[in-house]
């Protein structure tokens, strides 16, 4: 479960939803077990991670921090995930569940190439989109909030965007960043404007 003083959300009854996709953002070594930005805490929502994909038994999607060596985004974070390196490959436990890659060079999956090609390809065959990973208030809400918007744009009212609580995290950084306030703040963000956040998926 993300950190979070209080548990805000309901469950969510894995039968309610629609032709599902999932999304796991950024579970890879270079945030969860090594590195500049890794946080070991991220790894206490694995376990949640594969109860949904074993609940749910649908296509899922990977989305990977994979950098080349010169990337403008280090000049506002430390080196992480380059291409080639351990960092960018997803975590062991997650490895088995993997049945598509997308890499991805911003904070934000939405520009990735591999998932513009999904929006034009893959989109219509789900309803559904649940979205997991890391971390809550950088790629999870940038992704979830543009990927929202552009459904709006679009008058797309046949999908929705399902964030489950227990399925995201981010870093916590004493004095520097809270992982509590700022996980509370990127889902009331996400709920505000019409992201279905959640307490789980069962």
């Amino acid at each position: 479960m993300a950190r979070l003083h209080t548990n805000l959300y309901e469950p969510y009854e894995a039968s309610s939803l629609v032709n599902p996709v999932v999304f796991v953002v950024d579970m890879v070594n270079g945030f969860c077990k090594e590195g500049a930005l890794h946080d070991k805490a991220i790894l206490d929502i694995v376990d949640a991670q594969k109860r949904l994909m074993d609940t749910l038994e649908c296509r899922n999607v990977f989305v990977c921090d994979n950098h080349p060596p010169k990337t403008r985004e280090f000049e506002s974070f430390p080196a992480h995930c380059v291409i080639g390196t351990s960092e960018a490959e997803v975590i062991e436990e997650l490895l088995p569940y993997v049945k598509r890659h997308i890499a991805k060079n911003s904070i934000n999956t939405f520009h990735a190439e591999g998932f513009k090609e999904f929006l034009k390809e893959d989109m219509h065959r789900y309803n559904d989109i649940v979205i997991v990973g890391c971390c809550t208030d950088l790629c999870i809400l940038q992704f979830v909030l543009t990927l929202q918007s552009y459904l709006n744009e679009h008058n797309m009212t046949d999908y929705k965007i399902i964030v489950p609580a227990n399925g995201v995290e981010t870093y916590h950084i004493d004095g520097v960043h809270d992982a509590y306030m700022w996980n509370h703040v990127a889902l009331e963000n996400m709920k505000a404007v019409g992201v279905t956040v959640v307490s789980e998926i069962k």
